[in-house]
């Protein structure tokens, strides 16, 4: 592409030819899974020499389009930075529409997204990309002065504020989960522009597209994603309730603002006989059950999700396990979780419930149920999001499920 920054990240003749070919098959392989499609965002994942910024990978890996790779844990080994994989930074940037000549601002930097955020609002916008930790600063300086972008501002901050000095901007776009949207997002965000943000409602997260109307965003769009946790005064990690402790095949429930659980209770239920409900509803192989799972939360009270080490599934503990967790019905002493078995169609899997304790029977008919529900009145519906500020009335708010958080009261409707 035109060289107008400046930079060394086109298709020169001096690069080496695996990393354009590299470069290609990343971009086929996001056409592909749906992530990319606009002409401008694939050029701009074609122009960015993304193994730049991790030195440590292999090239191939750098340009894996579901590849995230992690640059720094916690004390607790909890994933606190890293280069999001290609396919969900594609899935932000087509949420976002970001325009030639917009003002954008980053919040959860590395160097790699502010490069395609500023291939794609050209030399007459400017992209300001921030964070809370000054190592990832650093490596997204080195990683922009390298590739030579110089419509980008790095600014070291707390996200939770913004970066009110350069506001307002067209877009926002938050590369960090958050359980809530802070003031700041809102107010230095244009009427009318767009805030996508990987926003996490009662354990789930997605990637919502917002549109500020007036003091509120509404939704315009949703996506399946996960993301390493916010920092500084915006943090709002999740807590565990372990039901199974074994080194290697742990088992636990994530707790994001539901009620408390009884872990003894839950631990001997756990390893009681189980139940088995079955809903009669089939997805397709290659179908997602995201909606599906965004339906529960919405429908059913004291649905956190378990979280299974795959050793735990491999012994039998559970039928089900997923890195983003698997949707739990909890009743007092007894839970029950989804899950699939094979039907005798080779590419349908038909959706049921397991159920532990001396309720698990019923509490998994209940998880059923809500699947019929799903199939029978909510199959290919997506959800409605708006978030408003704190302390706005019920009755000025959508019908629907009502998350409240500090700063706002975030609400989910189904058509």
């Amino acid at each position: 592409m035109d060289d107008a920054f400046g930079t060394t990240t086109g298709n020169r003749d001096d690069n080496p030819a695996s990393e354009r070919q590299l470069r290609d098959a990343m971009v086929r392989r996001l056409i592909e899974l749906g992530a990319a499609r606009s002409p401008r965002v694939l050029a701009a994942f074609r122009s960015v020499p993304r193994h730049l910024a991790t030195p440590g990978l292999t090239m191939a890996k750098a340009y894996d389009a579901e590849y995230a790779a992690v640059t720094k844990t916690d004390a607790e080994g909890v994933d606190i930075s890293s280069v999001s994989a290609p396919r969900i930074q594609a899935l932000q940037i087509e949420q976002a529409g970001i325009e030639p000549g917009m003002r954008v601002l980053e919040i959860g930097s590395g160097g790699v997204n502010a490069a395609y955020l500023a291939e794609l609002v050209g030399e007459r916008g400017h992209v300001v990309t921030m964070d809370i930790d000054r190592d990832v600063i650093r490596r997204a300086e080195d990683f922009l002065t390298a590739t030579g972008h110089r419509n980008v501002t790095v600014v070291t901050g707390d996200g939770e504020l913004g970066a009110p000095g350069h506001a307002p901007y067209d877009r926002i776009v938050v590369t960090v989960q958050a359980a809530d949207v802070p003031p700041a997002w809102v107010h230095q965000l244009q009427q009318g522009g767009r805030l996508v943000v990987p926003l996490r409602m009662r354990g789930m997260t997605r990637t919502v597209a917002l549109v500020r109307d007036g003091e509120h965003l509404v939704s315009d769009g949703l996506e399946l994603c996960g993301f390493v946790p916010m920092q500084g005064a915006g943090e709002n990690r999740v807590r565990l309730a372990v039901l199974h402790d074994t080194q290697g095949e742990e088992v636990a429930l994530r707790l994001d603002g539901h009620p408390e659980p009884d872990p003894q209770a839950l631990r001997a239920a756990l390893h009681a006989p189980r139940a088995e409900a079955w809903s009669g509803v089939t997805l397709a192989g290659e179908e997602s059950n995201e909606h599906l799972d965004l339906w529960l939360m919405t429908a059913l009270d004291n649905l956190p999700l378990m979280a299974a080490k795959p050793a735990a599934r491999q012994r039998g503990l559970v039928a089900s396990a997923s890195p983003l967790g698997v949707p739990t019905l909890v009743e007092g002493d007894s839970f029950a979780y989804r899950t699939v078995r094979r039907t005798d169609r080779p590419d349908r899997f038909e959706l049921g419930a397991v159920g532990h304790g001396p309720r698990g029977k019923a509490v998994a008919e209940r998880l059923v149920e809500e699947i019929r529900t799903w199939d029978r009145s909510h199959r290919g519906h997506r959800a409605h999001i708006e978030v408003h500020p704190a302390g706005t009335p019920d009755d000025q708010l959508p019908a629907g499920r009502v998350i409240n958080r500090p700063h706002t009261r975030v609400t989910i409707s189904w058509p």
